[in-house]
């Protein structure tokens, strides 16, 4: 049922993981472009049309050289897009990459993100043989929170978050710590 022209990343019960490509503006928009999704990752700042796509184009562009981006996720039985969950390079000479996730709001609170979560830890501790994954998330965003201690993550100390100055949670999960 997918569009033929995605290349399939992962699968699980509900979900399947493509990666973006230029056609995905619209996509883009609907996640990135939506101040009630991005406020977890920009605070009150609004992201504007061209950081947008500049976001777009830095996933295609990691995909490309890292092999890894936050890839859009969509229903497996609709193909109807309900955000991006993935990894990108933390600190790539000691095999530690940086994990994360954002749904569109209209899919919150229905499982989603643990499921994706749960999916993309298990594909980078077990096929990209990562040794450690990190992640951060805004300080009040709970349900984060939880999806990331339900997974093993383990507080590590807080940071400045670039985008916000605000200081976030930071947490590191260790290949033989997960909770699978």
């Amino acid at each position: 049922m997918m569009n033929s022209r995605r290349t399939i990343v992962l699968e699980t019960q509900r979900l399947v993981f493509a990666t973006w490509d230029e056609g995905d503006r619209a996509l883009a928009f609907a996640l990135w472009g939506d101040h009630e999704v991005t406020r977890w990752v920009r605070g009150n700042e609004v992201l504007s049309e061209e950081e947008v796509e500049a976001r777009l184009t830095q996933e295609i562009e990691r995909e490309k050289q890292e092999g890894v981006q936050y890839w859009p996720l969509f229903q497996k039985n609709s193909d109807v897009f309900i955000g991006c969950c993935g990894l990108c390079p933390y600190d790539p000479e000691e095999n530690i990459y940086e994990f994360g996730f954002l749904l569109t709001r209209d899919h919150w609170g229905q499982g989603y993100a643990q499921e994706a979560a749960q999916a993309v830890v298990r594909y980078a501790f077990d096929k990209l043989e990562v040794t450690t994954l990190v992640a951060g998330h805004h300080p009040d965003n709970k349900a984060a929170q939880h999806i990331l201690s339900q997974l093993g993550f383990e507080p590590m100390h807080e940071r400045r978050d670039e985008a916000t100055g605000v200081m976030k949670p930071f947490y590191r999960l260790r290949k033989n710590n997960t909770a699978r």
